[in-house]
């Protein structure tokens, strides 16, 4: 099969879009499909012997760092050269309207993946555009073959848009990469104070220090006794965090087997951000044997069985959080339980599997569909 995927975010930036990417086109490869990445540039022009066709993009207001891809002729070029199968739409918006005009020009079926809550993201950087992003995210799912989403709270939401054809399918995790086995008690020890393993509880964050992800709830744990805050990640909120959270540590951008190991070196693992999809850095921790405090919205909704799994806090009360870190901190029984019971239940949810799936549940079954939708 030849599939072209059409991402607005790929390597070098690293979040949830460009990590389920990746892992799809990693997979795909692995079962012989013949892949074509177009994403927004600049960075590497291939990815494991995949090609990567780089398309101008502009630096995100207030995220110059994050680029988000322009209308190009190059990606028409691109997916009408390589010939693809289907068009896999990687959590479209302006690129991947384009990408998806393409493919109905050339009468090829389209895979469109829900991924971003861009209304939200756009609340959280005072762009006024929340309304009509909406607007705008739900016509291009709706022109689409299939959508696909990770979570039941997605599904909701697109339904309400009006979008037709919506799936689950959920985030596989790196069972090889996150394992309690990496655990290391020489970092857990640097980071819980004087050195000494065991002498305050480690609790982390993980993933981009941006508004986005409400990053500030975490000066909520500042104090707490008995707790040492770790936040692993980068963004532009590190300098708010670092004045307002004193005595948290901050490890910086990490990834591969660092990440890994920073992962299994905590004890409790925090979420902040209520506007997740899916949130992968929640499995992430269950995979490392971490027990997890989230809140009761969104993707951890459908990760987390509260008091089974971890432990789900209501965003809305501004207790909430403390309240429940406080509590796994001062049960370590608890905490064990509740890690064995997560780490069970992410066994199955290799990206192997999840790839699989959308190959022969979405992508063999829309080639079948026949033409895509009418303009909606």
């Amino acid at each position: 099969m030849r599939v072209a995927i059409v991402t607005e975010s790929f390597l070098p930036q690293v979040n949830g879009v460009t990590n389920t990417v990746r892992q799809v086109v990693e997979h795909l490869g692995r079962m012989g499909h013949e892949v074509l990445v177009v994403a927004p540039g600049p960075g590497p022009a291939e990815h494991q012997g995949v090609p990567v066709v780089r398309v101008r993009s502009v630096g995100l207001p207030g995220y110059r760092s994050f680029p988000i891809g322009l209308p190009d002729p190059a990606v028409e070029r691109a997916v009408a050269g390589f010939r693809p199968d289907v068009v896999h739409l990687a959590s479209p918006i302006v690129l991947g309207a384009v990408g998806l005009r393409v493919a109905r020009k050339l009468d090829v079926p389209t895979v469109a993946v829900y991924q971003t809550d861009v209304a939200g993201f756009a609340r959280h950087y005072g762009l006024r555009a929340d309304i009509p992003t909406a607007r705008w995210v739900g016509r291009i799912h709706r022109r689409a073959t299939r959508t696909l989403v990770p979570s039941r709270s997605s599904f909701a939401q697109l339904e309400a848009m009006g979008v037709p054809d919506v799936h689950l399918w959920r985030r596989g995790v790196s069972l090889d990469l996150f394992d309690p086995g990496r655990r290391s008690e020489e970092l857990r020890a640097s980071w819980s104070g004087h050195g000494v393993a065991g002498s305050e509880v480690v609790v982390g964050y993980v993933g981009r220090l941006a508004a986005e992800k409400q990053v500030r709830r975490l000066r909520d744990l500042a104090g707490l006794p008995g707790v040492r805050l770790v936040a692993v990640g980068d963004g532009p909120e590190r300098g708010w965090l670092e004045r307002h959270v004193p005595g948290a540590r901050f490890t910086g951008m990490l990834g591969g087997e660092a990440l890994a190991t920073a992962f299994a070196s905590l004890d409790v693992f925090v979420h902040t951000g209520v506007a997740e999809t899916f949130c992968q850095t929640v499995q992430e921790a269950q995979a490392s044997g971490v027990p997890v405090v989230a809140p009761a919205a969104g993707g951890p909704l459908d990760l987390v069985a509260h008091g089974r799994t971890g432990m789900l806090y209501d965003p809305r009360d501004p207790a909430a959080l403390r309240g429940a870190v406080r509590h796994l901190v001062g049960d370590p029984d608890l905490r064990a339980r509740l890690a064995s019971a997560a780490l069970a239940d992410v066994a199955e949810r290799s990206w192997g599997n999840v790839v699989g799936q959308l190959v022969e549940e979405h992508y063999r079954q829309v080639l079948g569909s026949g033409s895509a939708p009418a303009a909606a």
